[in-house]
C-alpha cells in the first residue's frame, strides 16, 4: 500500500483498520448491549400503569424529607427531580431506572476490563446482565432497586482499582458512593460490612490500614447522618415495620435451598455457569487476587439467610461474579475448537433470555401474558402472601389505578358543592392514596390522606372527618368510627390485586363527636 493511501484512510489502511477495531471492540459491543437494554425499557415504559410502590414514591416526592418509614430519601428525590424536569408521563417517571439499566451493563463491562477480560468476556457478562430477570424487573419502574446495583458495583470497582494500584485515596470516592447508597437503600450497610469483612479475610487487607478509609467512612457517615437523625426523631419506624411484617407473615418464607433456587431464577438459569465460575475464580482461580469479592458475596448471603432477608436483596452483587466468571469462561474456551461452543452458549443465553423476559418484564398485555406463560408452563414465583387474581402480583399491582380514581371522582362530584370542601378522601394502602394524588388533579380531586406508612406521618391535615370518602375498608370496619356508612360505588380491575377490589364508602358523622385528629394515633398502619 502506498503512503498516500495509508494517510488518506482508504480501504485496507491502518486508519480504517483502527476504525473497524473501534466499532467491534469490547467497549463498543458492551455499549451496543447497553443500548438494547435502554431501548427495551423506554419502549415498554407505558405498556402497564404505575406500580403500587411507584405511586407511593411519587407522593413522597411531593413531601421531600430526609427519611420515610420504609426508605431513605433518594428515591423520593428521584421522583421529584424527574417530574420537575420531564413531566408526568410514564417515559419521564421511568427514565432514570432505564438509564440505570443501561448504566449497569456499561459498569459490568468496565468490571470485566478491570479484571483483565477481553472482548468475549465483556460481551458475555453484558449479555448475562441484559437477560437477568432481576434486573429486567428492577429497571421497569422507579425505585431504589435500579440504583442499588450501580452503587454496589461502583464500590467493588474502586476496591479492584485499589488492589491493583495501591492508591488508597480511592477510599474517598468509595465513601461518596457508599453515602449515596445509604441514602438510597439500607442494604448498603450489609454490602459495606460484607466487603470490609471480605478484605479482612484476605491478604488484600493491606488497603484497609490507612487514613483514607477513615476519611471515606467519615464522608459516608456525614452523607447518611441526616437520614439517621430523621430515623432517631421518629423512633426508627423501619424496625417497627419489619417486625410487623414478620409477625403478620406477609413475606413468603424461603429456606436456604429455596433461597439459592431463587438466586438461580433471578439471575437466569442459563447464567448459573458464569457466576459460579466467577465465584470459583475469585476463590481459587485466576482471579483469586480478588478473593475479597467472593467473600463479600458469601458473607452477604449468610447475613440474608440469618436475617431472613428478601431473596432479591442479593441481586446487586452478581455483576462482579458475572464479570469474573465471563473471564474464566473466556480463558477456558480460548482454543479454536471451542469457538463454536462459545457461540452456542451465547445463543442459548440470548434466546432463553428473550423467551423468559416476558414472564417478568412488563412487555405483553395481560391476556397475551397469560396465554404466553400458560404455553410455556412458567409463572412468576410468589414473594408475598397477598391474594391476587390471574395476573402475578408484580403485574397486578400496576393495574386498575386510573379506573379507581375515576370512580372516586364520580362520588366526589356527586356531593353538593358545600360539602366537597369538607370531604376528605382516605385510603387504606399507599397505592390507593398515591393513585388519588397522581391521577386526581385532572378530576379536581384534593390530595388524599392515608394511614399507611409515611402517609400516616403527613396526618389528616385540616380535615375533621365529618365527611369522608373511604377506600379499601368494609362497612363493618368503617362503622367503628362513623355513625353513617354508605356504599356508593364499587371498583376492581379484573386483573388487579384482590385487595384493590372494594366498595367505595361515603362516611359521615364520626362517633361520639370525635375528630380525625383525635383518632389519628390509633389508625397507624405500619404493615
Amino acid at each position: 500500500m502506498s503512503t498516500s493511501a495509508a494517510h488518506t484512510g482508504t480501504s485496507g489502511s491502518p486508519e480504517r483498520g483502527k476504525l473497524d477495531n473501534r466499532w467491534f471492540s469490547g467497549p463498543a459491543i458492551v455499549a451496543y448491549v447497553a443500548s438494547v437494554k435502554l431501548i427495551a425499557h423506554l419502549a415498554t415504559a407505558s405498556v402497564y400503569g404505575f406500580f403500587i410502590d411507584e405511586l407511593y414514591f411519587l407522593a413522597c416526592g411531593q413531601h421531600l424529607a430526609w427519611g420515610y418509614v420504609d426508605m431513605p430519601p433518594l428515591t423520593a428525590f428521584q421522583a421529584w427531580l424527574t417530574r420537575a424536569l420531564f413531566g408526568d408521563s410514564a417515559y419521564s417517571i421511568r427514565l432514570f431506572p432505564s438509564l440505570a439499566a443501561a448504566g449497569l451493563v456499561l459498569l459490568t463491562g468496565t468490571l470485566v476490563r478491570a479484571l483483565g477480560g477481553k472482548r468475549f468476556a465483556q460481551f458475555l457478562a453484558a449479555l448475562a446482565v441484559l437477560v437477568a430477570p432481576a434486573y429486567l424487573a428492577f429497571d421497569s419502574y422507579l425505585s431504589m432497586n435500579s440504583i442499588d446495583p450501580l452503587v454496589w458495583m461502583g464500590c467493588a470497582l474502586l476496591v479492584i482499582k485499589m488492589i491493583q494500584t495501591g492508591n488508597t485515596r480511592l477510599w474517598l470516592w468509595f465513601g461518596v458512593l457508599a453515602g449515596v447508597g445509604l441514602l438510597n437503600k439500607d442494604t448498603m450497610l450489609m454490602f459495606g460490612f460484607a466487603l470490609v469483612a471480605g478484605l479482612l479475610l484476605t491478604m488484600e487487607r493491606r488497603i484497609l490500614w490507612n487514613c483514607w478509609i477513615f476519611i471515606g467512612g467519615g464522608i459516608a457517615l456525614l452523607m447518611f447522618l441526616p437520614n439517621f437523625m430523621w430515623m432517631v426523631r421518629h423512633h426508627f419506624p423501619l424496625l417497627e415495620l419489619l417486625a410487623n411484617i414478620r409477625r403478620n407473615g406477609r413475606d413468603v418464607p424461603f429456606g436456604p435451598l429455596q433461597f439459592m433456587g431463587m438466586q438461580i431464577l433471578l439471575i437466569h438459569p442459563a447464567s448459573l455457569p458464569i457466576w459460579c465460575a466467577g465465584l470459583w475464580s475469585c476463590f481459587a482461580g485466576r482471579a483469586r487476587r480478588y478473593r475479597c469479592l467472593a467473600w463479600t458475596y458469601v458473607i452477604a448471603l449468610a447475613v440474608l439467610l440469618a436475617t431472613r432477608g428478601k431473596v432479591y436483596y442479593l441481586a446487586p452483587a452478581y455483576p462482579m461474579l458475572l464479570a469474573a466468571g465471563a473471564i474464566a469462561l473466556e480463558s477456558w474456551s480460548a482454543r479454536p475448537r471451542m469457538r463454536t461452543l462459545r457461540a452456542a452458549y451465547c445463543g442459548v443465553l440470548g434466546i432463553s433470555g428473550a423467551m423468559l423476559a416476558p414472564t417478568i418484564f412488563p412487555i405483553l398485555p395481560p391476556q397475551t401474558y397469560l396465554s404466553y406463560t400458560h404455553a410455556l408452563g412458567i409463572a412468576q414465583p410468589r414473594m408475598e402472601n397477598r391474594a391476587t387474581n390471574a395476573m402475578p402480583q408484580f403485574f397486578a399491582d400496576r393495574l386498575g389505578w386510573p379506573e379507581m380514581v375515576a370512580a372516586v371522582a364520580k362520588v366526589y362530584d356527586s356531593l353538593p358543592p358545600a360539602e366537597r370542601a369538607r370531604t376528605a378522601i382516605i385510603g387504606n394502602d399507599f397505592g390507593q392514596c398515591g393513585a388519588v394524588d397522581f391521577y386526581g388533579p385532572k378530576y379536581g380531586l384534593p390530595k388524599s390522606i392515608g394511614t399507611h406508612l409515611t402517609y400516616w406521618y403527613w396526618g389528616p391535615r385540616d380535615y375533621t372527618g365529618e365527611i369522608m370518602i373511604v377506600l379499601g375498608d368494609t362497612i363493618q370496619g368503617a362503622s367503628q368510627w362513623f355513625d353513617s356508612v354508605e356504599e356508593v360505588a364499587e371498583v376492581g380491575h379484573v386483573y388487579a390485586m384482590k385487595q384493590e377490589h372494594f366498595k367505595i364508602l361515603l362516611c359521615r358523622h364520626p362517633k361520639n363527636g370525635t375528630t380525625l385528629k383525635d383518632i389519628w394515633p390509633r389508625v397507624k398502619n405500619f404493615n
